[in-house]
């Protein structure tokens, strides 16, 4: 695992526009200020930075993906084991209504559609030579353009004789056809994010066309259209046509303290993310995984005390995300604080590593899954410990 410098492409910004990544540099259309950037963040703002990749050795490639899918599995025995187990339900702070709706969606066996793991991975380090799970972003995860096309392209272009860990595009087509296998032929599938949000818009537009590729009849829908139909009891669009199957781009917490998320688990509306989902993208699974498989080598100490996990421990809220309202300890001491809007919330605590390499970068892998498999991987970083919504994307290959 190696950080190699290359000379962007002439035309960088042009081609990746073509692809869908039009909110390539910090500001706007990510929702930043152009002095917001994360810890220690780049001065010129970039989001893509193919100024540099990370080539990967096909043994390292190996590792990352057997760790994907068996950590996969470990997070689908921890959900059968919260969901047999009122105590560990008890962890997640669920109304009694979600709660039965968790349950049955698991025992429905809902499908779900992706997720990606966070991965602190160093070979040239002892304590990450198998890589270690941060947390999984099983709900609502992003990067996905940039990890399933946008790197992909620029193999091509710039080392056409190489591989990549990438068969995001083709998985999420194949698993779009087994949902919409439990879908009557021809049905409408809605899904949903801000319109106005340029990331989320162009995932969700993404996934339309992935969705549209499987032989569904896909649409986009803004959130803010999803309407409830009293005199039916059910959700519409914005033309009054009823939801049957429909991806959210939305947090599931959101969504339960919305007006109409109390009607959710009533009207039988197939839901992607599933239910289920809501367990897997709570920070309480990491204490459940390590209670259930204390010591495993792809997990970290996790705990509801600092004192549970050691002198070097993270504090991480529940349902934060992008590093928000983040606490850094190492030997009792202080070292990063990140705000955010999540800072009245519970947290977990998870034994810290450091993600430094020696050229000063941090360094967190996405490791990619679609229905059950590994399906690829990315890699962000960042010149500060944290990785934000505001950390760096660079394309990655290997020989």
């Amino acid at each position: 695992m190696e950080r190699i410098r290359f000379t962007p492409r002439a035309d960088w910004i042009a081609r990746i526009e073509s692809q869908g990544l039009t909110y390539h540099s910090l500001g706007l259309p990510l929702g930043l200020p152009p002095g917001d950037l994360s810890p220690g963040g780049e001065a010129d703002g970039l989001w893509w930075d193919e100024s540099a990749a990370y080539a990967f050795t096909a043994g390292e490639v190996d590792r990352l993906e057997a760790a994907t899918n068996t950590l996969h599995q470990l997070c689908l025995q921890a959900v059968a084991a919260v969901v047999a187990t009122p105590r560990l339900m008890d962890r997640f702070g669920l109304s009694p209504a979600y709660r039965a709706y968790v349950i049955d969606s698991w025992r429905r066996g809902d499908h779900a559609l992706y997720g990606r793991f966070d991965l602190a991975f160093n070979p040239d380090r002892e304590e990450l030579a198998e890589p270690k799970m941060l947390e999984y972003n099983a709900d609502t995860p992003t990067t996905l353009i940039e990890s399933a096309v946008v790197q992909w392209f620029w193999l091509r272009d710039v080392l056409p004789d190489a591989d990549q860990f990438n068969s995001i595009h083709e998985r999420l087509i194949a698993r779009w056809r087994e949902i919409g296998r439990r879908q009557p032929s021809g049905a409408l599938v809605h899904l949903s994010s801000y319109a106005d949000y340029e990331e989320e818009l162009r995932t969700v537009e993404y996934l339309v066309d992935t969705a549209r590729q499987a032989g569904l009849n896909a649409v986009h829908l803004p959130i803010t259209q999803v309407g409830w139909d009293k005199d039916e009891s059910r959700f519409v669009d914005e033309r009054r046509r009823p939801l049957a199957l429909w991806f959210k781009l939305y947090p599931w917490e959101w969504l339960a303290a919305e007006r109409f998320g109390a009607h959710l688990p009533t009207v039988g509306l197939t839901v992607v993310e599933p239910p289920w989902k809501m367990l897997l993208s709570h920070k309480a699974i990491l204490t459940v995984l390590w209670d259930l498989f204390p010591g495993h080598p792809n997990l970290l100490p996790a705990g509801f005390t600092a004192g549970a996990v050691g002198p070097d421990w993270i504090a991480k809220p529940m349902q934060a995300r992008e590093g928000a309202n983040i606490r850094l300890v190492r030997d009792g001491r202080e070292v990063l604080r990140t705000t955010g809007a999540y800072g009245q919330g519970p947290v977990v605590y998870q034994r810290a590593v450091d993600l430094a390499r020696d050229d000063g970068r941090h360094v967190v892998l996405g490791a990619w899954v679609v229905g059950d498999e590994a399906a690829g991987l990315c890699v962000r970083e960042d010149s500060g410990p944290i990785i934000t919504g505001a950390s760096r994307f660079l394309p990655h290959y290997f020989r």
